[in-house]
């Protein structure tokens, strides 16, 4: 609910900064166009009112299902005239909650369906993936198979590693990668998630493995930012090049 408000309140805020940027005496601000009609932007304030109401429909994108143009319109005339609201404060505030609430169970609605479709195209993922050649099931149900083969002692979970990576869905849509940073990167090994942990104490400095990790040894039904959904296989390429602190400016922070 919060951060549909909050969308709810960036396009009131670009509302706002028009009607406190027009002059009522400008008068070299044009008459609105008509919708559906071609605004002339050749002074600096219909310019100005363009680039504004491109930022206030790119702000209502996310609602813009649940909201009519033309009463937008009509709103932002009698602001700008001055008019008294056809919609007192309180009727405003309850139809922005409504709205919000409806986009709400939208989401959610669309977010569950979207982790049932995952867990599903994941487990059959990991399913056939298990049977390939040359890849290896753990008994938390992480998949992996060796790229290179290091040598050296295994890392423990509470050691600081220093690796390079790439991550991806099982699509292919890579979500991070180190080495398009151009830079490796160091953490505690008890610090990230449960697939990281177990696969990278399998290897050694030098190796490069390729790891399956399902959805409850990953993110699980909350999944990480706008990339990795709920309930999301994820498959990473690892090249360990360290255990222990990194030294000097060259290592990884």
């Amino acid at each position: 609910m919060k951060n549909t408000l909050r969308l709810l309140a960036l396009s009131l805020a670009a509302t706002a900064l028009i009607a406190g940027c027009a002059k009522k005496d400008d008068k070299s601000a044009a008459a609105p166009a008509a919708a559906g009609t071609d605004a002339s932007l050749q002074t600096d304030a219909q310019k100005f009112g363009y680039a504004i109401g491109v930022d206030l429909g790119k702000s209502l994108q996310p609602v813009k299902d649940d909201t009519d143009v033309a009463a937008l319109k009509a709103g932002l005339d009698d602001a700008f005239a001055g008019n008294a609201p056809k919609m007192d404060d309180a009727a405003r505030e309850e139809i922005k909650n409504t709205v919000a609430k409806k986009m709400q169970e939208r989401q959610l609605k669309d977010r569950e369906e979207q982790a049932s479709k995952n867990k599903e195209e994941g487990a059959k993922f990991l399913e056939d993936n298990g049977k390939r050649d040359g890849v290896k099931t753990t008994a938390s149900g992480l998949e992996y198979e060796v790229i290179t083969e290091g040598k050296g002692p295994h890392p423990k979970a509470t050691d600081t590693v220093t690796v390079n990576y790439k991550g991806s869905l099982i699509s292919g849509e890579e979500f991070d990668s180190s080495y398009a940073r151009g830079q490796p990167v160091s953490f505690p090994l008890n610090n990230v998630i449960p697939g990281w942990t177990e696969g990278v104490q399998l290897m050694t400095p030098g190796s490069k493995y390729k790891f399956y990790i399902p959805s409850e040894l990953g993110y699980g039904e909350r999944g990480a930012g706008v990339k990795i959904g709920p309930n999301q296989v994820l498959v990473f390429e690892v090249e360990l090049l360290s255990i222990g602190e990194p030294k000097g400016d060259k290592d990884a922070k």
